[in-house]
């Protein structure tokens, strides 16, 4: 018997030498190795027709770029441009080359607008002739296109100019700006803030391409902070407006300018400038505009319709809340009839409402306890509203059609993870980004009613099938207090429950944040758990999705219930028999490594913490997000004191990890620098990783690298 039993033995060991060995994750292998991303095309967007889709296709041949355009119609795929880069001949003579990294097509589908290097160019797909049309030394940016393809417009200098894309002819039409005054662009707080991040457009095209609405934004009284780039013989240093909390904010006018003669009506929107206007929309008559008024303190939302001709305006609706009011892109006006959609939070959660422009309720079009995350489409002609929410789970987004005269919604797609929908123009199809815990995604095309027409793209699972990724598991983590969590657990490759395993908490747990979520896994996560880690998610109070109470009980006390949330977590974990109690991290980046902090000064319960580029101090940080949440500083003085982990640092036992970048326009370096200040002055040993002239998300590869190999050392080395 034993004889048989040590064959086997032996002829299963030799079976297993000859099997592919699993290979353990690495940085390298997360940041720079994986190619599974790249077979997602890149740069995808809808022909204006709603017939074709364009996007980039990597040609590993030839290391290019290919722009392809595939028609919904008949299922092909052809090449629109052979090569990222394209040839161009200017009226000199000269020949230059362009690269094409970005694109946007003429609304007439007729060409693509190229910027390269601060230049404007159209490529006529007709003619397959490329034109340039700017040439100068300034940059030019927030380029839009008017409806109607005859005109090019774009902000330089902080002022607003078209060209007449047949003729080349170039109009300034604002002749203001500099020197702290902005036109027709964002300043820093209200895109980080209000609008979204990156898009610093404050300029509308009306539909008949007869007019253009903008904002005018003087920001000279707003104090600046300096960003020093230190990489010169002689530093260099650059000032930003950025209004911390309690301080001056930017004044904000809105004008209509005519493009016939130049001329510029100012709208009347009274003479209180302690206000902000997050949104600004044209009605399809092109007479008036639409306008979001929200005070100061973000408790009451104006709508405002204003006539283009008169500047004259009137209340249409307002919301009202004790707390705040989050703003989100959930309107939509229809072209046939005098009614929109309007979004709010009034019911406890994000709904969709059908309003009449006098300001009537016509109709609520979803309800539940549950959430719209977006405003997807509406059809006018079949009168159906796409959305996607989180009806079935919160944990999921699925795409949803409901009727514009009510009933329940119909949802048009399966499979357990995060589909994001983008709609063809003309609302006839749409393409589907689907990912899971273990899919990094997959593009597929269907028809406006959920079928299915053709898969285009599917990540590539070949280089990620050689390593052992565990599926997460999600959990609802009742705590002592009564209140259940949703959480998220990954534990190691081959998980012995009879063995104690360190646990790493991921954080982040401030507003509009959701970390429990079926999307594809962290592989550094995945790595830690390979060595040996179990990695903890739990979404606390004042995150997204679960309703207004959820997210607003945090209100004028950041940190206080999150951490209480945090530590129900800790105690379930300690609960646990295969968790080692002892060996407890905690990590987190931007409001989670302000989490961090908080924890670590005002707990005992963590061996280690490691926080990216935290807020220390709320008064460090902008006036829009800080106030919407603490109100002013001279409001909620105790509140903001008692929210500042760098207010209790002597209270720190655990040993702590801090990287900061010094270019981060974002959370400031100063967070950083005052808290290590702090440090020193009670004595605590801390280890500090700068990141030169790196922003807010540490995006640099090499820098990446890095980071992430000495949070793992620390890691390796204390918990």
């Amino acid at each position: 018997m034993r004889t048989i039993t040590l064959f086997y033995l032996v002829l299963f060991s030799f079976s297993i030498s000859l099997a592919k060995p699993v290979k353990e994750l690495t940085i390298e292998d997360i940041y720079q190795r994986f190619r599974f991303v790249r077979s997602i095309p890149r740069s995808m967007q809808w022909r204006p027709d709603g017939n074709a889709l364009s996007y980039f296709e990597e040609d590993e041949s030839f290391g290019k770029n290919r722009l392809m355009l595939f028609d919904v119609n008949s299922l092909k795929e052809e090449e629109l441009l052979p090569d990222d880069e394209l040839i161009v001949k200017a009226q000199s003579g000269s020949i230059d080359t362009i690269r094409i990294t970005n694109y946007q097509w003429l609304p007439s589908g007729k060409g693509l607008l190229i910027k390269d290097q601060g230049d404007l160019f159209i490529y006529f797909t007709d003619t397959k002739i490329t034109r340039r049309l700017t040439q100068t030394d300034d940059f030019e940016e927030n380029v839009t296109i008017s409806p109607d393809s005859r005109w090019l417009s774009f902000v330089r200098n902080d002022n607003i100019f078209l060209i007449n894309i047949a003729t080349g002819h170039e109009k300034q039409l604002t002749h203001d700006g500099g020197n702290g005054i902005l036109n027709g662009k964002l300043d820093w707080v209200y895109q980080e803030e209000l609008i979204g991040r990156g898009n610093y457009l404050a300029y509308w095209w009306s539909p008949d391409s007869r007019k253009i609405a903008f904002y005018q934004i003087d920001e000279r009284y707003v104090p600046t902070y300096p960003l020093v780039d230190m990489s010169y013989l002689h530093p260099e240093v650059r000032f930003m407006h950025y209004p911390k909390a309690g301080d001056q904010n930017s004044i904000v006018k809105i004008g209509v300018i005519e493009i016939s003669d130049g001329q510029i009506r100012w709208l009347d929107l009274g003479d209180e400038t302690e206000v902000y206007y997050p949104r600004t929309y044209w009605l399809p008559n092109s007479r008036q505009l639409a306008i979001m008024r929200l005070d100061r303190h973000q408790q009451h939302l104006e709508f405002l319709f204003a006539d283009a001709e008169t500047g004259q305006t009137r209340l249409v609706l307002e919301e009202k809340d004790p707390y705040w009011i989050n703003i989100g892109d959930f309107v939509y006006f229809f072209k046939n009839k005098e009614q929109f959609i309007w979004g709010s939070e009034r019911s406890g959660y994000q709904h969709l409402y059908l309003y009449d422009y006098n300001g009537k309720l016509l109709n609520t079009l979803t309800r539940g306890d549950w959430a719209v995350t977006a405003l997807v489409k509406v059809d006018e002609e079949r009168e159906e509203v796409y959305f996607t929410g989180t009806r079935d789970d919160i944990k999921e987004r699925h795409l949803y059609r409901v009727k514009t005269k009510g009933g329940e919604p119909r949802r048009l797609t399966e499979g357990h993870g995060i589909h994001s929908i983008r709609f063809s123009p003309n609302a006839r199809f749409y393409i589907k980004h689907f990912s899971s815990t273990l899919f990094p995604g997959q593009i597929t095309l269907h028809s406006a009613n959920g079928k299915k027409l053709r898969d285009l793209r599917k990540s590539d699972l070949s280089q990620l099938e050689e390593y052992e990724l565990v599926e997460p598991e999600f959990l609802k983590v009742k705590g002592k207090n009564g209140i259940s969590y949703d959480a998220m657990m990954i534990k190691p490759p081959h998980f012995d429950p009879g063995k104690k395993y360190p646990v790493l908490i991921y954080v982040y747990g401030g507003p509009h944040s959701q970390l429990v979520i079926k999307r594809f896994t962290n592989l550094w996560h995945q790595m830690l758990a390979q060595k040996g880690y179990i990695i903890f998610t739990l979404d606390n109070r004042g995150t997204a999705n679960r309703g207004r109470d959820w997210e607003t009980a945090i209100y004028k006390h950041l940190g206080k219930l999150e951490l209480e949330d945090q530590l129900q977590g800790v105690e379930y974990l300690k609960s646990l028999r295969y968790v080692d109690a002892n060996r407890i991290g905690i990590w987190g980046w931007s409001y989670g490594g302000y989490m961090v902090l908080n924890a670590l000064v005002n707990s005992d319960a963590f061996k280690v913490g490691l926080s990216v580029a935290p807020v220390t101090d709320w008064r460090y940080y902008d006036t829009i997000y800080t106030e919407r949440y603490m109100s002013l500083p001279s409001e909620n003085e105790d509140g903001y004191y008692t929210s500042s982990p760098i207010n209790f640092v002597e209270n720190l036992k655990a040993k702590l990890f801090i990287a900061h970048g010094t270019a981060d326009d974002n959370v400031h370096f100063q967070n950083t620098q005052r808290f290590i200040n702090r440090l020193i002055d009670a004595g605590k040993p801390y280890v500090l990783y700068i990141y030169p002239d790196q922003k807010h998300s540490i995006s640099s590869i090499r820098d990446r690298i890095h980071l992430f190999k000495a949070m793992t050392n620390f890691i390796l080395e204390n918990l």
